[in-house]
């Protein structure tokens, strides 16, 4: 049975997603859980303490997403283990677009006033992709003239704005990651892109 507090988590998570933090209140939070203000704030506390809730809970299932692959690289096929890595996150993105939305609002400077949220989730996930593939630049295998910071990055930025924007079609029609053939086309363009950029040896499967 779901409890009052995960209810509000759960909504105040779309909300934010759809709305920014700047967009949403507690009340409309509390009006779409079919909660009173007073039962939201006994709960999970203020609107400030909601939405580091909400980053938290987000960030942990980012980063459980990544963990399996992470744990692969090396391996005995880096370069299989690699396109992995970029499977996992483009998946977590599709089946999680709420978490990419979320923090492309804070790109917008949403909720500008909390700032320790990229110190405390983001620059260490960061931080292990790349601790994680320093073994292949050390290796040669990627490219050691690379900016691996940067190409960590260029990742982010790309699943990220396919996830929350999509494509247009030759129609001029959004097609986003719900479209199968979208979604086709967009991985197999992101995994040759990183395979070029990272300087990897063979073809990109």
């Amino acid at each position: 049975m779901t409890t009052p507090a995960e209810t509000i988590l759960k909504v105040a998570t779309e909300l934010f997603a759809a709305h920014g933090y700047a967009g949403t209140s507690t009340r409309r939070i509390a009006e779409a859980a079919g909660l009173n203000i007073a039962t939201v704030n006994y709960h999970v506390g203020g609107k400030r303490e909601l939405y580091l809730a909400v980053m938290e809970h987000a960030h942990r299932a980012e980063r459980e997403a990544l963990e399996a692959a992470l744990a692969e690289l090396p391996g005995d096929d880096p370069v299989a283990a690699i396109h992995d890595l970029i499977d996992a996150y483009l998946d977590f993105c599709v089946a999680r677009p709420e978490v990419p939305a979320l923090w492309m609002h804070r790109w917008l400077s949403d909720a500008g006033d909390v700032n320790e949220l990229e110190r405390r989730y983001v620059l260490p996930l960061v931080g292990a992709v790349a601790v994680a593939l320093r073994p292949s630049v050390e290796s040669r295998l990627i490219d050691p003239g690379l900016d691996l910071e940067y190409a960590v990055w260029s990742v982010v930025w790309c699943v990220h704005g396919f996830a929350k924007g999509g494509v247009l079609d030759a129609d001029g029609r959004r097609r986003g990651a719900g479209d199968r053939e979208a979604l086709r086309r967009f991985r197999a363009h992101l995994h040759l892109s990183l395979h070029r950029t990272l300087g990897l040896p063979g073809q990109a499967p």
